[in-house]
């Protein structure tokens, strides 16, 4: 009797460590499949400035800003308060500020977050245009085979944001926007309000 207790008591014993073995093997396997750390940043820079420029070697956009973090998973770009400087389809420049942007690796696509100022710049033969509205993205189609037109001329923009348009002459309201720089072409998409300014307004700024 007692040797057949002694058996059991073994029994039990060795099940219990081989169940205990098994429980560790597996778990510890899972938890290494299952961990997924957050995106690591690729490096990390503040008190920045960048300057990209497209496949013919001529400007595309310019960056400013206090911080920027590479993530280094897709090559993108995060940056915090940047001052920006973009071309239009006339070698225009236009300035301006945002909250926070976003920027993909080949510089295609910026994300402008938040609250989004733009301002061209005047010439002696343009007028100063100011754009204020918020996220808005900025976007330069693939080249098109054959084409000989820089990329950095062809940027689109695009919002659903209420936007506002200044001029010398005007003011316009709308709810989204679509704008092709090289066309020079602006859409505001739905409520858009007009207002003709006094004609002394341009000298007045």
């Amino acid at each position: 009797m007692e040797r057949k207790l002694v058996v059991t008591i073994f029994a039990m014993a060795a099940l219990a460590l081989l169940t205990q073995i098994v429980v560790w093997v597996y778990v510890a396997r899972d938890q290494s499949q299952d961990f997924v750390g957050p995106p690591r940043s690729d490096y990390t820079l503040t008190n920045f400035s960048v300057d990209s420029l497209d496949e013919f070697g001529q400007h595309s956009f310019s960056i400013v800003a206090p911080r920027m973090v590479r993530k280094e998973d897709d090559g993108s770009m995060f940056v915090t308060s940047p001052n920006y400087e973009i071309l239009d389809g006339n070698g225009n420049v236009w300035k301006g500020t945002s909250d926070s942007a976003w920027v993909n690796k080949d510089g295609s696509i910026m994300r402008l977050e938040g609250n989004v100022d733009m301002n061209r710049i005047p010439t002696p033969k343009t007028t100063p245009v100011k754009l204020q509205t918020s996220d808005l993205t900025i976007t330069t189609p693939p080249k098109v085979k054959g084409s000989t037109a820089p990329r950095s001329q062809e940027k689109k923009l695009e919002t659903a944001a209420l936007t506002t348009i200044t001029d010398p002459g005007h003011v316009v309201h709308g709810i989204g926007m679509k704008s092709d720089l090289a066309m020079k072409e602006t859409e505001l998409l739905s409520d858009v309000h007009w207002i003709s300014l006094p004609s002394g307004h341009a000298n007045e700024k």
